[in-house]
This record gives C-alpha cells, structure tokens and sequence, in this order.
C-alpha cells in the first residue's frame, strides 16, 4: 500500500511555534492600538450566505466572479467563505441590534479569509486580515480618525517608506456622470479590451480602472480622472479630510486611480502602500461605503473602515529588518534523579506555573544529560537537578544557564518567592535585589 502525502494546500501557510512570536507581537500591536482610538472587539462566523457578499462586494468584481470558495451541504442554502470582513461585521452588527446603541458603533477583528487567488509573496488563498469598521457618521473627521488609527500601527511597527494615497470615488449621483465619462473613454478601446472589462464595461465601467491586465491598465492612464467629476458635497469632504490629515501631521498623496476591488465604497477611499513587498504592496487598504448599510437593511447609515493584511504586514517588517518582540522562553528546567525526585519536580513545576513561571520538567524518562541538553533546546533561563541528596538536604542548586551562576534554593513553599525574586533580578540587572535575598536563603 502506497504511503499516503499528505500536504497542506496550495495557497496556505502553517505558522510553526518558532515563527508564532512574529503574529503575537502583530496582534498585540493591532489589538491595543484600537482598543485606544475606542474600538471594541467582534468575532464573526467563517462562512456567511453567498449573497451577502453578492450584495454587498458586488457582482462585477474579481472576488465574486473568479475568488469567491463557495459550499454547500444537503438542505442548507448556498454559504461562502468569508473573502472579506466588512460585510459579514456589518452584517452581525445590524442582526445584533448595535446600531440601536450610541453611535458610531466601532468595532475591531483579527480573522482568516479565503480568495481563490494565484500564490505568491504577499498573496495567500487563506490569509489573515485585521479591520476596524466605524457604522454611524458621515463626517470627515471619521475617515481622518480611522487613517489616523492605521498609520499609527504602522509607525508603531516601525516601518518605513511608507506611502498614504487619498482618492475620492464620489457618491451615487456625481459617479453616475462619472461612469458614463469612462464609457466613452473605453468604447473607442473596446476591441483590444480583455473579456472581463467587456462586461465591466456595460455595468461597472469604475472596474476597468482596477483591472490588472497589462494591456488595460495601459489604455486607463489617459482615462477621466473622478476629482473632475465630483459633487459639491463630495469635493468639500474630500478637502476636508485632507485639512484634517495635514493638520494631524499626516502625509499624504492624492492617487485618483485608487477605486478599490469592492463594489461598497463612496467618496473616501485609501491605499497605505509599500515598496518592499514587491507587487503586492498594499499593506492596508479602506474607505467609505456609505450604502452598504442601507443594501442590507433598508435603513440609511454611514460607515466606514479599513482592512489590514497581517502577512504583508509581517513580510514587510521582515524585509525592512524591524525587530519583532522577542520570543518567550522556558523560565526554568526542573531535572530530576529517581522516582521520588521526579515526584517534588511536578509538584514544584505545578506551583511555579500557577504563579504564572514558564516552569517544565521531564516527561519522558530521560537521563540528566539529556535532559539538560532539552533544557538548553528550551532556551531555559535557570535549571535546577533534584536528586535523593537534594530531597535529604531540602535545597538544591538553581543555575544560571547564561552566566553558569550558581545559587542554593530551598524545596519547600520558599522555592516559589525566591525563584521569582531572582527572575526580576536578572530582568532588572539589579545586584541589589539579588544580595538582598541572602536572608531569605538562609532561612
């Protein structure tokens, strides 16, 4: 029988525990960073019904018609897998009643999301995206706050050569002019158009300008650009989130080619792009989608907000050299000789880690040789052997494997306290903390 291969999909990624410190020092960064501009935390199901994202995405673009991983089981209507967040958090937020609450309602989520894309750096089938979404003002100082939000992360990040691009798409209203404009601009280039923009070009004509063929993308430089054709109402919140980005020291680049791939937004739409992540370099993306509400729920309601992709983020970081928080090591290796020693390390290694020490001990039967190379492969910061003279004595000598260092430590309720003093010791560099725990050991 041959052996079966079993890999993962294409398209995928495994994050394996050497890698794992890089994702919690990026969700920790994105979590405590909304959490202060006032958002607040939603988890949303991994599948949704097929047509809200139909309805809501738009069935002209590239993630309805080629990206979309659609399922179904016997009895139950058609569900996708979410390719986006904004649409299935405003879907619960209108389910939920938040709009019946203060407004605006602002809410933050760290998810997966599946496209049927082809692979490459910066591009995965399955990829994480952490986005805030701000439901109940139409004012411009709200699209201000949540660029605002997301320039911040990536300066906490420290990245670098960071580039904010600006566009307005318009309203309803002022785009409708718009569409026509660039139906008559298209139409002349219409037999060297690929097949995807002959379609787009009768119901989205906005979509040709976000299409990735070459061929097209060349014939789109010359096309109309929106900011001729916008409204009153849309050019004076566009210049006045401008006002507002400038007066809170935030470069920017006005880019009126910036549509975005869904078919939600109004008026204000953002690009926050790198250099250092090769074609795919947007690293986060958003806008205003004004509608969006009012298609699902027949009720008028401004939102806005913004998606981030943790790994552009993290690629980008790696290739710009940024330091990632430093991964967490084993505390301490508690070794032991003999049954009964193996006994006092569990119990030791129980009560140190209720105390929150990253404490471990032999599982396996190994040797003290052995198990003091596993301490090493652990990163262990202290190790400590426990044997029958140890046991007898009622203390044993806890090591620095930095340093080689070696200090008695008492086996009983003291072991605890005086293990923990010490971790702060060596934290802290602080001599005096470690002299002053003389007395304690001696008791």
């Amino acid at each position: 029988m041959a052996t079966l291969k079993v890999q993962r999909p294409n398209g995928t990624k495994d994050v394996v525990p050497s890698q794992m410190y890089k994702w919690n020092t990026v969700e920790a960064l994105v979590k405590s960073h909304a959490e202060a501009y006032g958002f607040k935390e939603i988890r949303i199901p991994t599948f949704e019904s097929t047509s809200l994202f139909v309805r809501s995405v738009g069935d002209t673009t590239d993630v309805v018609q080629k990206e979309m991983y659609s399922v179904s089981a016997t009895g139950d209507e058609g569900y996708t897998l979410r390719p986006e967040g904004t649409a299935g958090t405003i879907r619960a937020l209108i389910e939920n009643g938040l709009l019946n609450d203060g407004l605006p309602q602002k809410l933050f989520y760290v998810l997966s999301c599946f496209r049927h894309e082809k692979p490459q750096a910066g591009r995965l089938r399955e990829f994480h995206q952490f986005g805030v979404e701000m439901a109940g003002t139409k004012d411009p100082r709200a699209d201000a706050e949540v660029i605002s939000l997301a320039k911040s992360i990536l300066d906490v990040a420290g990245l670098r050569n960071i580039q904010l691009n600006i566009n307005s798409i318009g309203c309803p209203e002022c785009r409708a002019q718009y569409q026509q404009a660039l139906k008559d601009y298209f139409t002349p280039h219409i037999d060297k158009l690929c097949d995807t923009c002959h379609t787009r070009l009768e119901k989205n004509p906005l979509r040709l300008l976000d299409c990735k063929s070459e061929i097209c993308s060349e014939i789109a430089k010359d096309a109309p650009s929106i900011l001729d054709h916008l409204c009153d109402d849309c050019r004076g919140h566009f210049e006045k989130l401008q006002g507002y980005l400038t007066a809170m020291g935030i470069e920017y680049k006005i880019n009126d080619r910036i549509v975005r791939g869904l078919d939600y937004y109004t008026k204000t739409v953002f690009e926050f792009v790198s250099e250092d992540i090769g074609s795919q370099g947007t690293v986060c993306g958003g806008g205003r989608y004004d509608g969006l509400i009012e298609t699902l729920s027949d009720k008028p309601c401004p939102a806005l907000g913004f998606g981030m992709g943790l790994e552009r983020l993290i690629l980008t970081m790696e290739n710009q050299g940024v330091e990632f928080a430093e991964e967490e090591s084993c505390d301490i290796y508690i070794g032991s000789m003999g049954d009964a020693a193996a006994v006092k390390a569990m119990q030791i290694c129980r009560a140190l880690r209720a105390d929150g020490v990253r404490a471990e001990c032999d599982v396996v039967g190994r040797s003290v040789r052995a198990q003091m190379k596993y301490a090493d492969k652990l990163g262990a910061k202290f190790s400590v052997v426990i044997g029958d003279s140890e046991l007898e004595a009622g203390k044993a000598a806890l090591k620095d494997m930095k340093s080689g260092e070696q200090n008695d430590i008492p086996l009983d309720d003291r072991f605890g306290s005086v293990f923990n003093a010490l971790l702060i010791s060596r934290a802290l560099e602080d001599d005096g903390l470690e002299d002053a725990l003389g007395g304690l050991l001696s008791e």
